[in-house]
């Protein structure tokens, strides 16, 4: 069987959960089929673990366009090498029109993969402006005609069909996200600690994700503010998406500085290495994102051995088990699309609670951590997850 996977994201260019989830399940898929993977941006290795990897980037004319527009054309300029394939398999809106263009082109079964949902984003609009328009329908054309669509948890697949209810259930897979867990493991260096700041003899609170609406950093300061004194704060960010979320994101360290040391940011991509050492060494993960399908960096920390604090939206209750790998946090949310708290002092002040208890039982946070990682190995292998995968591959294709 001939798989074409396309995807905006794939190594070494990965930034968020759904380029890791392309990576692995490349690796995995790659020792039981043929797999050419079509991936926007500049020249790669054309070898991944034995799939064919072909590169697209942005068509020149289009250096000026709204970032939706360069997006839709690099999308075009797949669809005459996808001829050949047996399943066409794309992942996230970015890559969803050259999957279902490609599909009825060459008359081949189109998988996408539902990582994320755009009427669930709306505060995209504030970085694509109409573009986010353009996005919301390349995704949902893409969706209702897909062979099949792959959700990344049992919450993301009740999302898909809420928001887009003409879509056949029966076309809606659950196939959970997953985790290398001989790569992500538990370390015990220091070199990161001590390149950034950090003290390990000091309880800590870890962080690791964007600057986006959807990860809820903002809440995670405010509740910062409430963490017992000693406590630090640990955050490895990557760009804000807007002007004014960086403004405000970055008012608010200056505030949380001002009323408690032990405040570490960390910028931009770092190595994996790194990301693996301050998971380890901190005492508890918080994830305090207002919408997530299922959340991989959870999976990261629990691999790491780490308990995890985590809002109960989404498909996060799928990945914390409550009391016993760490904690949920229920969180009431505006019923507008943006996952906005009800009330965000509420959720703070809940949000700081859930951390604290297990920040002053370190004994039962080192408990919840090692169930974590036995839960991470249990349920989330790769293998597993390319097998199921493949199951609706060959599905679609006959």
């Amino acid at each position: 069987m001939r798989i074409d996977i396309v995807t905006k994201e794939f190594p070494p260019s990965v930034y968020g959960g759904a380029g890791v989830h392309v990576a692995e399940l490349t690796r995995v898929l790659a020792s039981r089929a043929d797999v050419r993977v079509h991936a926007f941006g500049g020249p790669r290795d054309p070898d991944y673990h034995g799939a064919r990897v072909l590169t697209y980037e942005q068509p020149a004319d289009f250096e000026s366009a709204n970032g939706a527009v360069q997006t839709l054309a690099t999308d075009l300029s797949i669809l005459g090498p996808l001829e050949g394939a047996d399943v066409i398999h794309s992942h996230t809106w970015y890559a969803n029109l050259a999957g279902h263009l490609g599909g009825l082109m060459h008359d081949t079964p189109h998988v996408l993969s539902a990582h994320s949902l755009e009427p669930l984003r709306p505060w995209k609009a504030e970085q694509l402006g109409g573009g986010y328009a353009l996005s919301s329908w390349a995704e949902s054309t893409a969706y209702h005609g897909a062979a099949a669509v792959i959700a990344v948890s049992e919450g993301m697949r009740r999302d898909i069909l809420r928001c887009y209810p003409d879509v056949d259930p029966a076309r809606v897979h659950t196939v959970h996200n997953g985790i290398d867990t001989q790569l992500w493991t538990p370390q015990t260096g220091t070199t990161a600690l001590e390149k950034y700041g950090i003290d390990p003899s000091r309880p800590s609170v870890a962080f690791v994700g964007r600057i986006t609406r959807q990860k809820g950093v903002p809440h995670l300061l405010r509740a910062a503010l409430r963490l017992p004194e000693g406590v630090q704060l640990v955050l490895c960010v990557g760009a804000p998406d807007t002007k004014e979320l960086a403004h405000e994101v970055n008012g608010l360290i200056a505030r949380l500085r001002e009323e408690r040391d032990g405040v570490v940011v960390v910028e931009g991509m770092i190595p994996r290495a790194e990301v693996m050492e301050i998971l380890s060494a901190a005492t508890v993960f918080a994830c305090p994102s207002v919408y997530e399908p299922l959340g991989i960096v959870n999976l990261e920390a629990m691999a790491c051995g780490t308990a995890v604090v985590a809002s109960a939206v989404g498909g996060i209750p799928e990945v914390v088990d409550d009391g016993v790998t760490g904690l949920l946090v229920p969180v009431e949310q505006v019923d507008d699309g943006t996952g906005t708290p009800v009330d965000e002092e509420a959720f703070a002040a809940d949000l700081a609670d859930a951390l604290t208890r297990v920040l002053e039982d370190p004994d039962r946070a080192e408990e919840m951590g090692r169930a974590g990682r036995e839960r991470a190995i249990e349920h989330f292998s790769w293998e597993t997850i390319a097998d199921r995968t493949l199951e609706v591959y060959r599905a679609v294709a006959g």
